[in-house]
This record gives C-alpha cells, structure tokens and sequence, in this order.
C-alpha cells in the first residue's frame, strides 16, 4: 500500500504539468493589451495638453489690439514647430477673430501605439478682443 501512494502522487504532479504555461499564455497577451492601452492613453493626455498650449499661444496673439487671424495662426505654427514631432498628428487649426471674442480650435489625433486605435484631440481657448478705450 505504501508503494502505491507515492505513484499516485507523482500521477497527480504530472497531470498538473503544463498548466503555468497554460496560465501565461493566456494571461501575457492580456496583460500586453494592458500596457499598450495605458500607453495609448498617455500619448492621448499629452497630445491634448499640446493641443491646449497651442490654442492658448495662438489665442494670446490673436485677441491683442492689432492681432489677426494670420498672426494667431502663425503663432499656433511656431508653437508646433517648437515643440517638435509629437504625439499629435494631423493637426488643423482654426483661428477666428469677431469684435468681441477670439477663438482658436485645434482638432488633431493621437500616434497609434494600440493598433487601428486612433484617439481624436480637440483644444479649444476662447477670449475677449483687447481694446483701448480711452479714459472719461
């Protein structure tokens, strides 16, 4: 009887073989879909906050006494050109210019990193045209 247990054991440890190999295959994927995903969602965050800085710089040119469109446009420019290539890709920039308020649009994507995942940027500032008047 003693001779037989130790060969039920050893069954028992031999059908469990293969298992952990079992566990990461399908875990590893999952987890590399993880990091990807958290990767993706960071070059989305920092797309945006380029996005942003740009539409304030372009904003702060535009809404000056004696601004204009080009010059918010321009500024807008110089700021992605500063910046470098980045996470944000197809940039378009809108720049309009009323009697009362400027706004700057900024409208992009991100770098994909999550493959056919393309994550939208949009950056908006809006504010008053500067005008003097003079004092009463």
């Amino acid at each position: 009887m003693k001779s037989r247990q130790p060969g039920r054991r050893r069954r028992g440890a031999h059908a469990d073989s293969g298992a952990a190999v079992a566990e990461v295959v399908i875990i590893l994927p999952v987890l590399m879909l993880v990091v990807l995903v958290l990767a993706q969602v960071a070059m989305w965050a920092y797309a945006t906050h380029i996005a942003q800085a740009t539409a304030t710089d372009a904003l702060a040119a535009t809404r000056v006494q004696g601004g204009s469109t080009p010059q918010g446009q321009e500024a807008a420019r110089h700021v992605l050109d500063q910046l470098g290539p980045g996470p944000l890709r197809d940039v378009t920039i809108d720049v309009t210019r009323g009697d009362q308020e400027a706004v700057v649009r900024i409208e992009g994507s991100t770098v994909s990193v999550v493959p056919l995942l393309k994550l939208p940027v949009h950056a908006e500032a809006a504010g008053p045209v500067e005008e003097l008047r003079p004092l009463p």
